[in-house]
């Protein structure tokens, strides 16, 4: 049995901790905070409650395995779990109103056709399929494995490329990479309202689509080929069921005590110094923002310059503005649980989240999230989020008015295409990328960025062993950010640990 010290209650920190205990070691988790959760977080106020982080799972089948190797019993006995249908409402500028079928590949097809005209769908279809030959080649080593020592594969983005242009230069150098941009001017024809559907997927997930890999449409590819699911109470009873079940299997969790320094001794971490005293470890286990880890554990005195090659991406990932709506009267009826709200000025939108000194978008792209669950609202109310990819750095969240400006725009935006949400708020709460960095650690309160293959290595993250005794796991190590990549992360670190 081995003394195993987790830094962090996040998603990945409990994940992780719930697959050592099962496998016979002591676990301490150690969190800075007053809870677990980390970025799935939940705000209560008055009755209605909200999830601050994600609200929406895919790939549930990550969090199926961990409810079936921890306590050999189904996730559906955890949690309650359902699909998204449909999965999204998307409106677009020009009144264009499109609904799309959860996981189903020829509904997709149909819907597309219906709204943007014949052929729209059998060329989003190839782009997906293109998308699929990505995760076929890309599913084990970004998601099941350890960072390869020699990741050099993965630096070669496995989307289908186009031929070379003709010419010397391009015979002796070859042809410059696709970017997803290249894939929706070349493959979608440039159409305005495809487009902006597979600009969407890489926005949400922080990317741009001007420097993004064409690997990216992995992205559409995973949620229409497996689905988006919703779990009852929101994604914050998932982690009340990973938490349950860590104490289920002996974990021991320290909250309100702040990691100082990751103890090392003969080049092998031993243990860490909290602000409640020494704890002796034969592994440590990092599950912050290993990008906070590279600044102020590892000897590089915060200088980005230092951190690995294929952690310099995420220095300038973007964040998100939440906004929670508490709204009078109820959720009318046939309302889908996720709209996205595309933004009037593309190119302006992502010269604002990506262009230094740029400003904001007038009318961003929103996601709104309107889940039809009676727990998370009083009688004759609705629980409502609104989402938007912004700037993490470089912009003064915390300055007087900034905060409120940017979620005005936000809910005139989705109003202004017929959502009649503004007229309903009883009271809203504003979250920016700096309560991001408050709650959770995060680098600057950005998000970070799920790994893909491509741009030379540029959007894969830190490996899982770091040194000896000592690993990573969580968004901003491999294999990135988000709920199910988090959870692999963790499954991971597990199996390099091994048994006791």
């Amino acid at each position: 049995m081995a003394r195993i010290v987790i830094i962090g209650a996040g998603m990945s920190g409990l994940a992780t901790a719930s697959r050592l205990a099962t496998l016979g070691h002591r676990v301490t988790v150690c969190e800075a905070g007053g809870t677990y959760g980390g970025m799935v977080g939940r705000y209560e106020r008055d009755g209605f409650a909200f999830d601050t982080g994600p609200g929406l799972l895919t790939l549930p089948a990550v969090y199926r395995d961990l409810a079936l190797k921890t306590g050999r019993e189904p996730l559906e006995q955890l949690v309650e779990l359902a699909p998204v249908d449909p999965e999204s409402r998307h409106l677009f500028p020009d009144g264009t109103d499109l609904l799309l079928p959860n996981a189903s590949r020829g509904g997709v097809i149909q819907a597309l056709d219906a709204a943007f005209g014949a052929g729209s769908g059998a060329r989003w279809a190839e782009v997906v399929n293109d998308g699929r030959t990505v995760w076929e080649a890309t599913r084990r080593p970004l998601l099941e494995e350890p960072l390869p020592a020699d990741p050099g594969p993965l630096r070669t983005d496995p989307y289908p490329a186009a031929p070379p242009a003709p010419g010397l230069l391009a015979r002796l150098f070859g042809a410059k990479p696709w970017t997803l941009a290249d894939v929706a001017a070349r493959q979608l024809g440039g159409h305005d309202g495809l487009t902006a559907l597979l600009h969407e997927h890489a926005l949400r997930f922080g990317f741009d689509p001007r420097t993004a890999p064409a690997g990216a449409t992995v992205l559409p590819y995973m949620e229409q080929s497996f689905g988006v699911w919703y779990v009852r109470g929101g994604i914050r009873a998932l982690a009340d069921a990973v938490y349950r079940r860590c104490e289920q299997r002996g974990v021991e969790f320290r909250f309100d005590t702040r990691v100082e320094e990751v103890v090392e001794a003969d080049g092998r971490a031993c243990g860490v110094e909290t602000t409640a005293g020494r704890i002796d470890a034969d592994v440590v286990v990092s599950a912050m923002d290993a990008r906070v880890v590279f600044s102020e554990y590892l000897g590089t005195a915060g200088s980005q310059d230092d951190w690995p090659s294929s952690m310099q991406r995420l220095h300038d990932a973007p964040g998100r503005v939440v906004v929670l709506l508490a709204l009078r009267g109820e959720r009318p009826a046939g309302t889908a649980h996720r709209t996205v709200v595309h933004a009037a000025d593309r190119a302006a939108e992502l010269d604002g989240i990506f262009g230094a000194g740029t400003p904001l978008a007038e009318r961003p792209t929103v996601q709104v999230l309107r889940p039809d669950d009676a727990s998370l609202h009083p009688v004759g109310h609705e629980a409502v989020v609104l989402t938007a990819t912004t700037p993490a750095m470089g912009l003064d969240w915390t300055a007087p008015g900034v905060a409120d400006r940017f979620a005005d725009r936000m809910v005139a935006h989705v109003d202004a295409a017929g959502l009649g949400l503004g007229e309903r708020v009883l009271w809203r709460v504003v979250r920016t990328p700096a309560d991001t960095e408050r709650e959770t650690g995060s680098f600057f309160g950005s998000v970070p960025l799920p790994a893909l293959a491509g741009a030379r290595g540029a959007y894969l993250q830190a490996p899982t062993e770091e040194a000896p005794g000592f690993y990573l796991v969580g968004g901003a190590a491999h294999p990135g950010g988000g709920l199910a990549r988090v959870g692999m992360s963790a499954c991971i670190a597990a199996n390099l640990i091994g048994p006791a």
